[in-house]
């Protein structure tokens, strides 16, 4: 598969999402460990034409969504996107996710969450950007308070998982606490050519 760089950062770059992205998020979602974090632990297996089915939806549906891949292997290892988008109000929410567990706590993912705000803020002029988690995803706390997130509220015992209740936690970014680190320097590079 032949990806495109889009936004490149230091670990990995974002490419446009193509069809056979479907096979290996197929291979993801049926992994409890890659879907309870994402509160889809409980849904019934997917497969390879639900999946490709499913891209089709979420980009007929407006969403901006891109193969996290990493620059070393040129291999997809994740996905991200933004939805909901309201270019009147100028928010989105996001989302993220790292399948190949071969890359969890190494950075992929604040890298990729880096990339998807610059585009997001810089590029679709987005104010700002909503995500939600649980309590018991530290991980994915970890990244996104590492990237600029900051808690605006939370969902008490929002999620029940084997009979423990979690909360649900909802974090946001403004564009004004956000510092580029693709797009702006790309656009300052071409003005100082011209």
């Amino acid at each position: 598969m032949k990806y495109y760089k889009k936004l490149t950062g230091a670990k990995c770059y974002l490419s446009t999402v193509a069809a056979n992205d479907a096979e290996a998020w197929t291979r993801w979602f049926n992994d409890l460990e890659v879907t309870a974090p994402l509160g889809n632990e409980a849904y019934i297996l997917t497969s390879l034409d639900k999946e490709r089915e499913g891209i089709d939806h979420a980009l007929k549906s407006g969403a901006h969504m891109f193969s996290i891949v990493d620059l070393e292997s040129d291999m997809a290892i994740g996905r991200c996107l933004l939805f909901d988008v309201n270019l009147v109000d100028r928010n989105a929410k996001a989302g993220i996710f790292i399948g190949d567990k071969e890359f969890w706590g190494k950075g992929f993912g604040s890298d990729a969450m880096r990339l998807l705000l610059d585009y997001g803020f810089n590029l679709l002029n987005l104010n700002n950007i909503m995500l939600g988690t649980f309590a018991f995803n530290e991980r994915a706390i970890q990244c996104y308070k590492k990237v600029g997130f900051k808690e605006i509220g939370r969902r008490r015992q929002a999620r029940i998982i084997g009979g423990v209740k979690y909360d649900a936690i909802l974090m946001d970014m403004l564009a004004e606490e956000f510092e580029s680190v693709f797009v702006k320097p790309i656009i300052a590079g071409s003005q100082v050519s011209q």
